[in-house]
């Protein structure tokens, strides 16, 4: 390599050195800070497919309807793990339209629910994309005349609100958890002891959440997942 040649890469290897050190350290200062759990969640709340997805499923809703949602977090993936065949969801609520719009009634626990008590929510934020990884709604066989009396069994037992039943014991009716609810409010309303039947558990009969929709009584109407 001639002397001119020798200077030239001196010259160019400290330029290309500096231009790949100095483009490194723009990248790396100008990379945004991460996400908050707050920023996080209303990004999901404000995600055009999450809107769309609640939005539709509020416009679907009857009197009636079980829905279901599948939360984020280890609670969630818990309570999903306790259903015998179908794992999908760890939550679920019965809807009432009152004055033409729809209500969640739901038995819920843990600090979302401090009082522990049976809860009377709107669609949307029963349907909330925020804590929410997906949705359905299920439809039930009921005649009308059977829709209009169990909107008199789930009033009767909003009166009283009864605590989560913690121990998830369907012997007792002081306190109900969230399947539990709605079995005991449909079975009721058709007086039909075997209309939502249980499931046997280590010799236990339970009612879990997948119990509610794999019947001959029940048929998906609409799911989704969310972003």
């Amino acid at each position: 390599m001639n002397k001119l040649a020798r200077i030239a890469v001196g010259l160019i290897i400290p330029v290309c050195l500096s231009g790949f050190l100095l483009f490194n350290y723009a990248a790396g200062d100008t990379a945004p800070p991460p996400l908050t759990n707050k920023e996080v969640l209303a990004k999901k709340a404000a995600d055009a497919w999450n809107r769309h997805a609640v939005d539709t499923a509020v416009s679907l809703l009857r009197s009636g309807d079980l829905v279901l949602h599948l939360g984020e977090g280890a609670d969630s993936y818990m309570l999903a793990q306790m259903n015998r065949r179908n794992k999908s969801f760890s939550h679920c609520g019965l809807v009432m339209v009152e004055n033409g719009y729809p209500f969640v009634y739901h038995s819920i626990g843990g600090e979302d629910n401090p009082d522990q008590r049976l809860r009377r929510d709107s669609a949307n934020t029963f349907f909330s994309p925020q804590h929410n990884m997906s949705l359905a709604i299920v439809r039930y066989d009921l005649a009308v005349d059977k829709i209009n009396e169990l909107e008199h069994v789930v009033a009767a037992y909003y009166k009283q609100r009864p605590k989560f039943d913690m121990q998830f014991d369907i012997s007792t009716d002081d306190k109900l958890y969230c399947a539990e609810f709605i079995y005991k409010a449909l079975n009721k309303a058709a007086h039909d002891t075997g209309y939502i039947r249980t499931s046997l558990l280590l010799g236990h009969s339970v009612v879990s959440i997948d119990d509610l929709f794999i019947n001959s009584h029940a048929a998906f109407v609409w799911q989704t997942g969310l972003k």
